[in-house]
């Protein structure tokens, strides 16, 4: 329907009801169609709807609806047809409706504020569905940036320029003699570019500790993830995923979580780059991550018992589904993490071509079970220097929930992941291979000198000497990140007193991941927007 248009037969000087009108609209009353205004209409039909009207019963106005009606016609009947004029008794009448429309006007605002105060609760309810509604949209939207990769934006492909092969980074270190693993009296340059493969439940935060240090020592380039502290794991790795990537770009290190795609981070790198990961026993990383990521793997909520890992691996094909959100965490991670189908066929002559394609991509695989031993290998790889090498064990769960895997439950578990046993089984036999080339005995010395050094960074950095519960830590900057609803990671309390040659070294060493990629300038409000909102919900 059009809107009414303004009668033309009353003048705007007199037209009282549009004034009025006006008024009525301020305080939630409703108008009437002009045809209802005129002379002509009824006035009891004004009333009669008006009385019809659902607010009528409320009194929320529409007394005072009627009442504007009534001067309205009262107006227009003093009008006379376009002229100008009339008496002084008629304008007086009018004067005394206008008053007694004033006083009503005063009486409904009076009763609506009060009306308001009796109901100010539901004003507070509104205001708390409004906070809450706030942060279920919040919530929502961080799982669906945990979930769903990013949209990537098709960009025009430059070609790597020349300078990334060859690419020299500020404040390269001189030549050092390699005590550990090269002749006497040979030396090298210590190799600046390196891809660290972070697989998960590996110790791979202790080794990301250990390459933070070293390319902020060097002032390297690090390739960090924008918004997150991983590459939108569990997708495949994109080199537009990396905080002010601009196509052609050269990286020296690579080192946060992502799931491996070999032929994009190839082109962030030059191509002398050192390709290195760390690998696990299979049945142990199963455990630890069945335990913790349980509670963001919908498939394990249905389990019942104490032992949930022993009740999965009863039977898991009952609980299993492969396309079940968080899935992969539950079944041959470490393929899945290398950017492989962790659901094929494990006799599939495919998996044999992958693991033999891992091993021609990296130059070294760590173990977990030989973690000093790797250290050694990694050192003498990069020509790099026993400093540089020292750690603490970063992210280690407390005992209390450390499920001991009986000889029984260890078969079951790396039967289930047969695919990362064939894996572990492979690079456990190239591990060692490296360490009879390297030498047993040269070995043994080095990791000794290492533990050695190591327990002497103990004392001097570590109050106590141990790692303490989370709830026993003093700085907010060394809080570890925890696993969902509950705080099973340890950390560590830094000495009050420290000599100044090694305070700046023990910071460093016990600073957690996100507190480190946070000092070092990497963008984590996606992260840091669902670490408060674990905080608000006490998750």
């Amino acid at each position: 329907m059009r809107p009414s248009l303004p009668d033309p037969a009353v003048p705007t000087a007199r037209r009282g009801g549009s004034t009025w009108g006006s008024l009525g609209a301020l305080v939630g009353c409703h108008q009437v169609p002009l045809a209802h205004r005129h002379p002509s209409a009824a006035t009891p039909g004004a009333r009669t709807s008006c009385a019809q009207h659902p607010a009528a019963a409320s009194g929320s106005g529409c007394i005072f609806h009627s009442l504007f009606i009534e001067l309205e016609i009262s107006a227009a009947r003093g009008d006379p047809g376009g002229g100008g004029g009339g008496g002084a008794g008629e304008r007086g009448r009018q004067a005394g409706a206008a008053a007694r429309a004033r006083h009503a006007l005063g009486t409904l605002c009076a009763g609506r504020v009060t009306r308001m105060l009796h109901h100010g609760k539901h004003w507070r309810s509104m205001c708390k569905g409004l906070v809450l509604g706030t942060l279920l949209t919040s919530f929502m939207l961080l799982l669906y940036s945990y979930a769903i990769p990013p949209l990537q934006v098709s960009v025009t492909e430059i070609p790597v320029p020349s300078s990334c092969s060859s690419y020299s980074a500020p404040g390269k270190s001189p030549a050092v003699a390699n005590s550990t693993g090269s002749p006497p009296g040979w030396s090298c340059l210590p190799k600046l570019n390196i891809m660290f493969m972070k697989t998960h439940k590996t110790a791979s935060s202790t080794i990301l500790n250990i390459l933070f240090r070293f390319g902020e020592k060097h002032r390297l380039k690090f390739a960090f993830p924008n918004g997150r502290n991983d590459f939108y794991y569990p997708s495949y790795f994109e080199r537009s995923q990396v905080q002010h990537y601009r196509p052609g770009a050269c990286f020296n290190i690579i080192c946060n979580h992502m799931r491996f795609h070999y032929e994009e981070v190839r082109k962030l790198l030059p191509s002398d780059a050192t390709f290195v990961t760390v690998l696990r026993d299979p049945a142990y990383l199963f455990e630890s991550s069945f335990h913790y990521f349980g509670r963001v793997i919908p498939l394990t909520w249905k389990l019942t018992g104490e032992d949930k890992l022993a009740e999965f691996l009863r039977d898991p094909w009952h609980y299993y589904d492969p396309n079940g959100f968080n899935a992969h965490y539950l079944q041959n991670l470490l393929f899945f993490d290398l950017g492989y189908d962790n659901n094929m066929n494990a006799n599939s002559p495919l998996v044999e071509e992958h693991i033999q394609e891992i091993d021609r991509r990296f130059h070294l695989v760590m173990l977990l079970e030989y973690f000093d031993e790797s250290l050694v290998l990694l050192k003498d790889l990069l020509c790099w220097q026993l400093e540089d090498v020292l750690y603490f064990k970063l992210n280690a769960r407390k005992g209390s929930t450390i499920s001991r895997l009986t000889p029984d439950l260890y078969e079951k578990a790396t039967s289930w992941n047969l695919i990362d046993a064939k894996l572990y089984r492979y690079f456990n036999a190239t591990f060692w291979r490296k360490v009879e080339a390297y030498g047993r005995e040269r070995m043994a010395k080095d990791v000794a000198e290492l533990q050695r050094e190591n327990e002497k960074m103990k004392s001097i950095c570590i109050d106590g000497g141990h790692p303490v519960d989370a709830s026993a830590i003093q700085e907010s900057s060394m809080q570890p990140w925890q696993p969902l609803g509950e705080k099973s990671i340890l950390g560590y309390n830094l000495k009050k007193k420290i000599n100044k040659k090694h305070q700046k070294l023990c910071r460093k060493m016990l600073t957690p991941e996100i507190q480190y990629l946070t000092d070092l300038g990497v963008n984590l409000w996606i992260t840091k927007l669902w670490s408060y909102v674990r905080d608000f919900l006490k998750w």
